[in-house]
Formats: structure tokens, sequence, C-alpha cells
């Protein structure tokens, strides 16, 4: 179910998902120190390892809301699972947008009467719409795995920068999963896909990653499904990326060589976040002499040498082992100009590796974050 409820527009700012049966749920939340009232109350309810209903506003993120917040996000659970016939603890909310304002209740209470005669299947869509806030498109993707589906939505443009999850994203499956692999599955997920993503360094205080297993599928293939997983989540991570406010360009850096993963991860997420690289890259300038500075911040990573380090745009080797590389600037120019632009950095110390994805910084990124609230 899908519709606008009038918390702020005419466009879609209330879904609910539900499932017809009670499904096992591991869920990530965001590790903010202003956690929002509906990431609270979302901690204790998942804490029994089930959930049947999610539900989701949008424009009004219910953040620093104190009791008040809690006591909506509660209600909100509670009018969803009456309307439904389940336990209001089997329900999961969510709210996104604007921080600091209470949630509207008397039209979200409007909203969600006579939802079980709203609920339709294969609405993927119309959900990702729903939980959109200042995404320009809505996000979602399904796979097939065996006899059962992993489907997934997601929301997030802005203030993106993963510490758990990130943003709001929720897969969706009808496989039965044992509850022990749950968890674990989905947490070395987002640590490859959600959290190597990053758009403008600020870590949310909604940041939440659900997936439910209903299990009417029955059971399937471990090693397959955590690959379907990973093809869901990652997707939705890279157009969390690219669909970045004012974003023109999608920007992957690939770190290896490195001592291990997690140092890989520390290199390119300092190479991803630098506002010189995002806006080199905007203006399709060759300057590879950013990606070093960035590259150098990590001054507690004492093994890192110039000596040992390789820098590329692309194929394109641009440092090279302590010296510069002549090439052609002309051709890097065109290659900074395509929608989706890899830089790779290779510090010649071990085996580690790490990949992560950002976008470029524009001037519609701080015009749209300047009037955000008006």
């Amino acid at each position: 179910m899908a519709k606008n409820v009038g918390i702020k527009d005419d466009t879609l700012d209330l879904t609910v998902i539900y499932s017809t049966t009670r499904a096992r749920a591991a869920a990530v939340f965001t590790r903010s120190r202003f956690p929002g009232a509906p990431v609270i109350v979302g901690r204790a309810h998942i804490s029994d390892g089930f959930a049947q209903a999610i539900v989701v506003n949008s424009k009004n993120a219910n953040v620093a809301t104190g009791q008040q917040g809690i006591d909506d996000a509660v209600e909100t659970c509670q009018l969803v699972a009456k309307e439904l016939g389940i336990d209001h603890r089997d329900v999961l909310p969510f709210s996104t947008g604007v921080i600091g304002r209470r949630l509207p209740m008397e039209k979200i209470r409007a909203g969600l009467q006579g939802i079980r005669g709203e609920l339709q299947p294969n609405n993927l869509e119309l959900a990702a719409r729903a939980i959109m806030t200042t995404d320009r498109y809505p996000k979602y993707i399904s796979r097939q795995v065996g006899a059962a589906v992993v489907a997934g939505i997601a929301k997030g443009a802005g203030m993106i920068e993963p510490n758990m999850a990130t943003m709001l994203a929720y897969i969706m499956t009808d496989a039965e999963l044992p509850p022990q692999v749950l968890r674990p599955m989905l947490r070395r997920t987002v640590d490859h896909t959600f959290n190597a993503i990053s758009v403008d360094t600020d870590t949310s205080t909604s940041d939440s990653v659900v997936l439910m297993a209903n299990g009417l599928a029955g059971p399937v293939n471990r090693r397959s499904f955590e690959e379907a997983l990973h093809e869901v989540c990652e997707h939705l991570a890279r157009e969390i990326a690219r669909n970045g406010e004012g974003a023109s360009k999608l920007i992957t850096v690939e770190v290896s060589g490195a001592r291990h993963e997690r140092q890989a991860k520390r290199v390119a997420k300092a190479v991803v976040n630098s506002p010189l690289v995002k806006t080199a890259v905007y203006g399709c300038d060759p300057n590879w002499g950013r990606v070093v500075m960035a590259v150098g911040k990590c001054f507690d990573d004492h093994d890192i040498e110039p000596s040992r380090v390789t820098i590329r745009f692309g194929d394109t080797p641009v440092y090279t082992l302590g010296s510069p590389v002549d090439c052609d600037l002309e051709e890097l120019r065109r290659y900074l100009g395509q929608p989706e632009v890899v830089i790779g950095v290779n510090l010649g110390i071990a085996s580690g590796f790490a990949r992560v994805w950002g976008c470029d910084l524009t001037e519609a990124y701080v015009k749209e974050n300047a009037y955000y609230t008006t």
C-alpha cells in the first residue's frame, strides 16, 4: 500500500509493507547518538527476531521530538496492527524527512484507516516512490533464487555516510532461512554495499536496513541466496550514490594492495569523500594530485609509502611508484565526462581490497540543501 496522506504535498508519503505470515527478521540501525524515535522503537520491536509489517512515512523524520515522538511511533505501529489483525510489536516504524518536527498524527491516523483493503501484491515501485524525499527516482529491484524471490527498495540522496547500514532499505524474501544465519548474512552484505557508499559524509539519524524472510517458498541454497542478496543490496547502494543530491556522476573508488580490507576501505572513503576530488570529477579536471592528497590524509597508516603507490583514472595510470605518468590530458577529460568514473589506487603493501561508491559535488547540491526546509 502506498498513498498520500498530506504530510507535505501531493506526492506519495506513506507506505505499508505486509507479510501474510510472521517473518523472521534482522536489521541494522544507525549508530548516531541522535537516533530517531522510529529507530528506538524499531530496535525494541525486532529484538525477538520477528516482524510482519513495515510502515514508513516520508517528509517528516520524527527525530529530536522527545518522548512524544516515541509515543507517536508506537501509536503508528498500533494503528497498523489493529488494521491488519497482528501484534503491534511485529510492526516496524520508519520515518524520513525533516528533523525536529512532530508527526502529523491526525493525518497518519486517517491515512491508515482501511489499509487492509488497499494492500496489493507486486507493488514494489509504488512503495519505493512513497519513501522518497529528495530522491530523483525510486530505487527498487528483485531477483529470483530457486523458488524464492529477493526484492528490495531503498531511499537516500543526502545525509549519506553509512555508519552501520544507511538511509532506509527494506529487503523482503519468501525464502526460508534459519534465524542464526539471517543477521550475520545481512551484516556481511551491508558492510560491502550500503556501508561502502557516501554522498556527503553525513550519517543520518534514521539509517536502517531490514531483511524480512517469511519462508513461504521453502528452503534455498544459502550461498546462492547470499549472492542474490548482495546483488540486490549493491544495486540499491549504487543507485543511492548515483542519485546523490545534485549529483551528475557516479564515482567508484577501488583500493587494492592494502594491508587488509579495513585499510583499503578507509583510504577509499578518504578519496570518495574529498570535496576536491568530487569537484574535480564534476569539472572533468584530471587533477590526480587531489587523489594523492586524499590518500595522504590517512596519516595514521604509516605503511603507506609514495614510492609503492599507483593511481589510475579508469584504466589509465597517472602516477606509478613514486612518479607521475605522461598521459593524454584531453583523453582523461573525456573519460571524466562520462556518467560513471572509476578511480583506482594500489597501495603496494599486501592484498587488501575495497570498493566504494560516491558522487561528484555540484552547485545543485548546495542549492538543494541551502533551501531544504523552505
